[in-house]
């Protein structure tokens, strides 16, 4: 009798426990080949150092220095990993629907311009709070719309989104570059075309006690917001079945269109936050300092994550980093500063590569062989 009272409790606790087991092993495939992918990654770049004559060990011994070794390091790089946050979620909350959003940049571009270009008649009589105020709405706006055509471009004519969006970046810059040097030109500035500067008092400052602009802070919460927008409500859930299987999401009634839209809509307000703290925190002005790369290194930290709004923080801080690192490793291996460009180009690389491999390891698939 005591055998088979207690029999159900033993089955449910192994069944538990079995559950638990293949859910971690499912888990750990997303952790153990990205781990893997960086260290192939270090490998194929120590051969390309040693080709050059360097050594590999102080390469990756003053990326550590510069980029994480001391305080100073650390606020440089945190610096950095802020538009690398924002250019990520560009292309994550988009990749929720299986778009491949690439053109980030072109919305970072455009809105840091139209943050520029509406202060221009309010610096000398807006307040700074009113002003800053202002200079997000259009910047969030500008980058919003930007990516939003991209996504009505795909859904309503076909257009694939990879290639409109990075089209579309080149016309960003040849928008930029048009204003600042004509209409908009501050004609103080003979050296660089620039937009006219949103004066000293309109910039924003650093956290308390660092060197590093709010950017960051307001990075990471929205990287939270996202990650429960997208997880936690009915329109990440719509979004993640349409991006599972279009035509079922169609035939469950779903509005894809509006989906798709909206959720470009909002990848390019992200950006265009990255270029509003570019110019209010950065640069005071819009020129082509904006043009920096952030987005397309933000391709690789939202691939690297995964396009995980959490896991994108701890890999942008990463890669603030690495790119931190450039200028020690200029003056002290006499190689140029773009040779963090191809380390991260290796990366970005070898983890596009990685992608095929999900799924084919046994040891990584639950007890019945379903992911």
């Amino acid at each position: 009798m005591a055998d088979t009272t207690e029999t159900p409790g033993i089955a449910v606790q192994s069944s538990f426990a079995a559950d638990l087991l293949d859910r971690f092993r499912r888990s750990a495939e997303y952790v153990v080949i990205p781990l893997l992918a960086l260290v192939f990654s270090g490998i194929l770049f120590s051969i390309f150092l040693l080709t050059l004559g360097k050594s590999p060990a102080d390469f990756f011994s003053l990326v550590w220095r510069g980029g994480f070794g001391t305080s100073f390091s650390w606020q440089n790089t945190l610096v950095r990993s802020a538009p690398f946050i924002f250019t990520a979620l560009c292309v994550a909350v988009p990749a929720r629907l299986g778009l491949v959003i690439i053109g980030g940049e072109g919305a970072l571009v455009l809105g840091g311009f139209a943050a520029a270009a509406i202060a221009i008649p309010m610096v000398d009589w807006a307040p700074g709070f009113l002003l800053l105020g202002v200079m997000v709405i259009a910047a969030m706006l500008a980058g919003g719309l930007w990516i939003g055509c991209v996504g009505a471009l795909r859904h309503y004519r076909g257009v694939n989104e990879t290639i409109a969006s990075l089209l579309m970046f080149y016309i960003a810059v040849s928008i930029l570059n048009f204003f600042v040097e004509g209409a908009l030109r501050d004609p103080s500035d003979p050296n660089k075309p620039s937009t006219r500067p949103i004066g000293s008092d309109n910039m924003i400052g650093a956290i308390p006690g660092t060197d590093v602009h709010w950017g960051l802070l307001i990075g990471v919460v929205l990287c939270g917001l996202l990650y429960l927008l997208m997880n936690r409500t009915t329109f990440g859930f719509a979004a993640q079945i349409a991006g599972g299987n279009l035509r079922a999401a169609q035939a469950q009634g779903l509005p894809v269109g509006r989906l798709v839209v909206v959720s470009c809509a909002i990848a390019g307000a992200c950006a265009g936050l990255a270029g509003f703290f570019e110019v209010a925190a950065i640069h005071g002005k819009a020129n082509a300092s904006l043009i920096a790369g952030y987005g397309f290194t933000g391709i690789l930290v939202s691939f690297l994550a995964r396009h995980n709004p959490l896991v994108i923080i701890p890999v942008a801080i990463f890669l603030g980093g690495i790119a931190a690192s450039g200028g020690l490793i200029q003056r002290r291996m006499d190689l140029p500063d773009a040779t963090v460009l191809v380390l991260q180009g290796l990366l970005f690389l070898v983890i596009l590569v990685s992608e095929t491999f999900y799924g084919r390891f046994a040891i990584f698939r639950s007890k019945g062989g379903v992911l």
